[in-house]
C-alpha cells in the first residue's frame, strides 16, 4: 500500500496527521514488484524512491522466483537514483517475479 504524500507547504494538520498515521501503519511508497527478464542476465528496475544509497530487499512471490533466489544466481549490482539492477541467471523463464522494498 502507498502512503499519500503531501505537499510541502501543507498546513492542513488533519491531512499531515494522516500521512504519519499511514507511515506508522506500515504504508510505504518504497515497495513494487518486478519480473526478472527472459534470456537476458540483467533486469533495470524503475523505483522511484529509491536513491544511490538505498538498501534493496526482494522477495520471490513465484515458485521459478524462488528458485532463482534459492539458486544464489540473483543479487542487486547497482543501486541508482530511481533505479536498480538486477544480475541473475539467463533462461527463457518469464514469471520471476519479485516483491522489493527499497530502504534509506
Amino acid at each position: 500500500m502507498s502512503v499519500q504524500v503531501v505537499a510541502q507547504s501543507e498546513r492542513d494538520l488533519a491531512k499531515i496527521v494522516f500521512t504519519l498515521r499511514q507511515l506508522c501503519e506500515g504504508r510505504s511508497n518504497a515497495v513494487g514488484t518486478f519480473t526478472l527478464a527472459a534470456s537476458a542476465a540483467t533486469t533495470t528496475v524503475t523505483a522511484t524512491n529509491c536513491g544511490s544509497g538505498s538498501s534493496v530487499l526482494c522477495f520471490p512471490t513465484t515458485a521459478n522466483a524462488a528458485g532463482e533466489w534459492k539458486n544464489g544466481t540473483m543479487y542487486i549490482g547497482t543501486v541508482s537514483n530511481g533505479s536498480f539492477v538486477v544480475t541473475h541467471a539467463n533462461n527463457a523463464q518469464t514469471d520471476r517475479t519479485f516483491m522489493y522494498v527499497a530502504i534509506g
